[in-house]
């Protein structure tokens, strides 16, 4: 099978790839071009994409009939597929959950105590030699122990986060689920509205249409003026216009952001604002993670290569 891999990756997973297939490696950063989107779908019969290789609805109608058969997407987040269209010409999608909880659980709570303790806005004015030395009213934060947490979307990640909250911190953890559920620790289910009343609001949901702008200006305007908003799911979960205006405002206290809505280009409103902590997508830099998620996307091919089960279809 001739597999092209869009991106580069860690040396351990183009050599698994390698081992069993015929592999052209495009070792970019950067996504696939429009063009290179539809040569993949017709010169290759599998294709390992990730974050950033839009195949939106009008490529498959460009190749209407592809050689591809699979795409084994590199992340647990797919938004960048449109998984119907892809299943539509006879192509089957997969990706890597699992691999990349605890990384991005980690993000959630470095992002958390950043923003509460305003230590991204600390760095720059210590960098800038604008640090007049210690005093008791200087860069005062809010404190993160004993405070109540409200998780939107209570999956993997989701639990992950709660439980570094609570057995960590000492936090009171609420959530937002579109199903019921009863997890093993303490944690109370809400509807959307009485969970963004928490101290901090981590979103952990995946993006799709129903999540698309989950985080507006109503939804933020349910929010406390001393809440903090952490986004580790997907950039367009949040409608950044609203959000910088509500940070502008101090309708809510601060932002933590791993994610952005049209990433990499990021506005320089909210690169101006000293209440929001921004990351650049770190949610699993970590060789381990990036590791377990390429040879999970390998594994993923074998299988299909092999006529067997496929280890995680979307």
């Amino acid at each position: 099978m001739k597999l092209v891999i869009t991106r580069c990756l860690p040396d351990r997973v183009v050599a698994a790839a390698r081992a069993r297939f015929d592999v052209t490696y495009r070792d970019e950063p950067t996504p696939l071009a429009p063009a290179d989107l539809r040569a993949a779908l017709r010169d290759y019969d599998a294709i390992l994409p990730t974050l950033g290789d839009l195949f939106r609805a009008n490529v498959f109608a460009d190749v209407p009939h592809p050689r591809a058969r699979i795409l084994a997407n590199f992340g647990v987040g797919y938004n960048h597929i449109d998984v119907p269209a892809a299943r539509a010409t006879g192509l089957e999608v997969t990706n890597t959950p699992g691999a990349v909880t605890d990384a991005t659980a980690d993000i959630a709570m470095t992002l958390l105590l950043m923003s509460a303790r305003r230590a991204s806005e600390g760095e720059r004015m210590l960098r800038a030699g604008h640090w007049s030395g210690w005093h008791p009213t200087q860069m005062m934060g809010t404190h993160v122990t004993g405070k109540t947490v409200g998780i939107i979307g209570f999956g993997r990640i989701g639990q992950a986060v709660a439980r570094r909250c609570h057995y960590g911190f000492g936090m009171t953890v609420i959530f937002h689920n579109r199903s019921a559920l009863v997890p093993d620790f303490p944690a109370t289910q809400f509807p959307l509205s009485q969970a963004l009343q928490a101290d901090f609001v981590v979103l952990a949901v995946p993006a799709n249409p129903a999540t698309h702008h989950l985080i507006n200006a109503e939804t933020l305007a349910q929010m406390r003026p001393t809440a903090h908003l952490i986004n580790i799911s997907r950039g367009d979960v949040v409608d950044e216009v609203a959000l910088i205006a509500a940070l502008q405002s101090r309708q809510i206290a601060g932002a933590g952001l791993d994610v952005y809505e049209f990433e990499p280009r990021i506005p320089a409103a909210l690169a101006a604002l000293d209440n929001a902590t921004l990351l650049p997508h770190l949610g699993t830099a970590v060789l381990e993670v990036r590791e377990a998620m390429g040879m999970m996307a390998v594994a993923n091919l074998i299988a299909f290569a092999d006529g067997k089960p496929l280890l995680n279809p979307v």
